[in-house]
């Protein structure tokens, strides 16, 4: 039984509410990227140490995915939302004051855990949403969350510029106490009633696996593609600030504006998957995802292949998750959040791998090194799908 208070309909302004504090949760995570060489220098640490802050981050956010975002199918979610973004914020603060590594790790580590707030409102809005349009606006909040974690780049790399790398952290903590109040006042009361404790809910994600092949399928691809951007994302400072290019911080913010061009051009795979092209936003997004590591290898080179590779990637990225949590959505929407914890959690897991990976390449076989990652990466990504497919699983 779901309880929605009669005047809070989904309104279009509800639903850009809710995509900006998708995205601006989701940020808290990607704010060290471009700054991941400053603050190598400031804690004195090497490329695969800074690194590991990123994956921190993203382990963090796959905790919280699989043991906070279930409790949206147990409490009110108004309630948890705001709660959990008063977290966050706490962890970010943490990171802005913290004297030394081991504490900006514990505050990166609580800022990444309950970030996953944004796990929560995107089911909600799901929830909220008439069937025929779920898929958009699915979408559209997805959107959000990526436009996120892209331009948290931008917004790190600017702010840094100004003020250093720890502004960043005190601005990011007040925005999210910020909307925090603000999501109070907006957000309707909804809550679902499963009949489940929490032991009982936990339990229901591994079942839900194990009954559930599009879940699975669906669930693998997040990973890979998940994979693909953090190995793509996580070295690119490195690249951008090294010989090849001499950037700035500033300068390499910039380019989480070309991945969020490609991010919004991805809108539309929402509304194709409620159509039931499913199959094919899928197929075509994954052959790009493939194409795209041509260009981002040629980018040592050459800024414009850089960004052209960037662009069809985030594309990429952005249209094969829209559709697979348009597709979950549709399968058991008594489970919405359930879902999307394996979802996620499997999803993230695939950024922690990605990003260990990428550092790890980088720092032995340089940028090619990161391209052939990539290109691993997405060739097992086609062979999932391709599996998935060929025994109705997908």
């Amino acid at each position: 039984m779901t309880t929605t208070h009669p005047h809070s309909p989904l309104t279009p302004g509800l639903i850009i509410l809710m995509a900006i504090a998708t995205g601006l949760a989701v940020a808290s995570n990607y704010y060290p990227q471009p700054l991941l060489e400053t603050i190598a220098r400031a804690f004195d640490l090497s490329v695969n140490q800074a690194g590991f802050i990123v994956t921190i981050a993203q382990l963090g956010y796959a905790f919280g995915l699989m043991f906070l975002v279930p409790l949206g199918d147990m409490f009110e979610r108004r309630s948890l939302i705001v709660v959990m973004t008063m977290l966050s914020a706490a962890g970010l603060l943490i990171t802005a004051m913290a004297p030394t590594l081991t504490v900006m790790l514990i505050g990166t580590a609580l800022t990444g855990l309950f970030s996953v707030v944004a796990q929560i409102l995107v089911p909600l809005a799901a929830t909220l949403a008439e069937p025929e349009r779920r898929g958009k606006v699915v979408g559209l909040i997805m959107s959000g969350l990526l436009l996120g974690i892209l331009l948290a780049r931008t917004v790190a790399g600017l702010l840094a510029t100004l003020g250093g790398w720890r502004t960043v952290y005190w601005v990011a903590s007040a925005l999210m106490l910020a909307m925090a109040l603000i999501l109070w006042r907006r957000l309707p009361v909804h809550k679902q009633h499963t009949g489940l404790n929490y032991p009982q809910l936990l339990k229901s994600i591994f079942s839900l696996f194990l009954h559930t092949p599009v879940l699975r399928t669906r669930a693998l691809l997040g990973l890979f593609c998940f994979a693909n951007f953090s190995i793509l994302w996580t070295s690119m400072a490195f690249l951008l600030a090294g010989p090849a290019y001499h950037y700035s911080e500033g300068v390499i913010g910039l380019f989480g504006l070309v991945g969020a061009a490609g991010a919004l051009a991805a809108t539309r795979a929402g509304q194709l998957a409620d159509k039931g092209k499913a199959h094919l936003t899928t197929t075509v997004g994954l052959i790009l995802l493939l194409l795209s590591w041509a260009a981002i290898a040629y980018g040592e080179h050459s800024v414009l292949a850089l960004i052209v590779g960037i662009v069809v990637l985030d594309l990429a990225v952005q249209g094969v998750h829209i559709t697979n949590q348009s597709v979950i959505y549709k399968s058991m929407p008594e489970a919405r959040n359930r879902l999307t914890a394996g979802y996620m959690t499997t999803y993230f897991i695939g950024g922690a791998v990605g990003s260990l990976v990428s550092a790890s390449a980088f720092q032995w076989a340089g940028w090619y090194g990161v391209s052939a990652a990539g290109v691993i990466m997405s060739v097992l990504n086609l062979l999932t799908w391709w599996s998935g497919h060929k025994y109705k699983m997908a």
